[in-house]
């Protein structure tokens, strides 16, 4: 299976999206900022949206279309799923 994935910061202020075959191994190692970069930069460490693939191809290209969203349009996708903005690594 694939991921795509957003992660955000403890105030909601910052968005990352990313893609991967191990959403449990790629989220631990943004919250022990393992991963230099935006992530670690930005302690974005609390996973607020993720979607399942079964073709690495369709979870790049949807990775890609995400990237290119408004924030209005992410905020709306996050909280069609998950209103509250909960970490669902939790």
């Amino acid at each position: 299976m694939y991921y795509v994935y957003m992660l955000t910061n403890k105030n909601n202020a910052v968005l990352y999206i990313g893609v991967t075959n191990d959403l449990s191994r790629r989220v631990c190692e943004h919250q022990n900022e393992e991963i230099e970069g935006f992530t670690k930069r930005y302690h974005l460490h609390k996973l607020v949206f993720f979607e399942e693939f079964s073709n690495i191809n369709d979870a790049i290209a949807c990775e890609k279309r995400l990237k290119h969203w408004t924030r209005a349009k992410k905020n709306e996708l996050i909280e069609s799923k998950n209103p509250n903005w909960r970490d669902l690594s939790k």
